[in-house]
């Protein structure tokens, strides 16, 4: 019997799935490349059902003969152990992401003489679509998210999930942006809150000059407008009886999870460097603050997120790795490790050493500074958080300069209006009228 192969990912399977399993069997014996959890991870969110959910359902369909893993959206490596006769797949392939991937099945098959048999993509069907019309549902008959169930949100992401994306909003237009924005079904998993954007949009400057009670005016506007988890940057926190009170108050806006620095004094932003002094907080008076802050937590959802600066104030790694198993053993729920150098080579070096903690806690990086290094990377060294910690706002302000200076040049604003701006009536469709 002549042997059939197919990829699959089959995390919700429909009908397309079971076209293309038809016209395999017709063939010979079908033998399903199932993608691992990982594989599928590395083009598009991570599967809602895990291999072994994924495998088990496969092995009770008929017209599936055998299944083996397929550890990578590249074919070639199982291709060439197996020398199928033909390998099925719909023709949505030829373009996109899966375009290069489809060039190297061909090639593959060339060297034992293997045919690619691509059927019509079934129309108006796939995972992805199944996937946005189950959430389109949920939002409806939510009406949006509680305070509770979008505080217990993050904490359930951080245990299903290897890696989690976070971008930064600073009011409930950007806060939108950061809901809805996607790509290739990729998304962002949760909104960051900054000190820094928030001030800056403002006018002011990131000193902590921007006090807790406009910094909560911020929150709510994104709050009020998104249903995703929210991380709020607190800066050192302030003073550890009043960091308790602050803590209760986002737990009960549904604030998922608060981060603070290790640092005294006058706020300074950590990418000034050695251009102005700054100084970290004793080990013992940080353990302090983080433990007021959990002794006011009321449920067990709510995180306290324990930022180190010792990398940035050359103190190194073992200060670092000294100060992270204190602020655990202390009650932080997480450890950001903060560092501003473009080569983040002591970051690698923490991040090895924290592997062998016996208290794991999950890890936060804010990727500001060393930009050039990915997602894939960060996760492979064992951090679990990205922050994308200030990029609306510094892509939205050299876009309204341009904007500015086109008007004063000209003297009018086609121009400005035409090349920079989107049209009115579309600014007026990004803001629901019933949320």
């Amino acid at each position: 019997m002549k042997k059939v192969y197919v990829g699959m990912s089959a995390d919700i399977l429909h009908n397309g799935h079971l076209n293309i399993l038809t016209i395999a069997k017709e063939k010979g014996k079908v033998i399903v490349g199932l993608l691992t959890d990982d594989a599928i991870s590395s083009y598009k969110n991570p599967p809602v059902l895990n291999y072994d959910e994924r495998k088990r359902m496969l092995s009770n369909i008929s017209l599936v003969d055998e299944i083996v893993e397929q550890e990578t959206l590249d074919y070639v490596s199982n291709l060439r152990k197996i020398k199928p006769d033909f390998v099925v797949h719909g023709n949505d392939w030829k373009e996109g992401k899966q375009k290069e991937t489809r060039s190297r099945v061909i090639s593959a098959l060339k060297e034992w003489g293997g045919e690619l048999i691509e059927p019509t993509y079934t129309p108006g069907i796939s995972s992805t679509l199944i996937k946005e019309a189950i959430e389109e549902n949920s939002r409806v008959e939510s009406k949006g998210t509680t305070p509770m169930t979008r505080l217990r949100h993050l904490k359930k992401l951080l245990n299903e999930r290897d890696l989690v994306r976070v971008l930064e909003a600073h009011n409930g237009l950007t806060g939108l942006i950061v809901e809805n924005t996607k790509v290739d079904s990729k998304e962002f998993d949760a909104i960051w809150i900054s000190s820094l954007t928030d001030s800056t949009a403002k006018g002011k400057p990131d000193t902590e000059l921007v006090n807790f009670d406009s910094r909560f005016n911020t929150i709510e506007q994104i709050l009020e407008v998104t249903t995703k988890p929210l991380i709020v940057d607190a800066d050192t926190g302030g003073l550890a009886e009043h960091f308790r009170f602050h803590v209760r108050t986002l737990e009960r806006l549904g604030v998922s999870a608060v981060i603070i620095e290790d640092k005294v004094g006058p706020k300074r932003n950590s990418l000034f460097g050695d251009e102005i002094k700054q100084e970290q907080a004793s080990i013992d008076s940080f353990c302090e603050k983080i433990k007021a802050g959990k002794s006011s937590t009321v449920t067990k959802d709510f995180m306290i997120i324990a930022r180190i600066e010792s990398l940035n104030l050359q103190k190194g790694v073992d200060d670092a790795i000294s100060r992270a198993e204190s602020y655990i053993r202390s009650g932080a729920d997480a450890i950001m490790i903060h560092c501003k150098e473009k080569d983040p080579k002591e970051l690698f070096d923490f991040c090895e050493r924290f592997k062998d903690f016996s208290q794991k806690v999950p890890l936060v990086a804010v990727p500001s500074s060393y930009s050039q290094i990915s997602e894939r990377q960060l996760s492979k060294i064992g951090i679990n958080v990205v922050i994308y910690a200030n990029h609306l706002l510094r892509s939205a302000y050299p876009a309204m300069v341009k904007t500015a200076k086109s008007i004063l040049k000209e003297g009018k604003s086609d121009i400005a209006s035409d090349k920079y701006c989107m049209p009115i009536s579309k600014i007026l469709r990004l803001i629901p009228e019933d949320y």
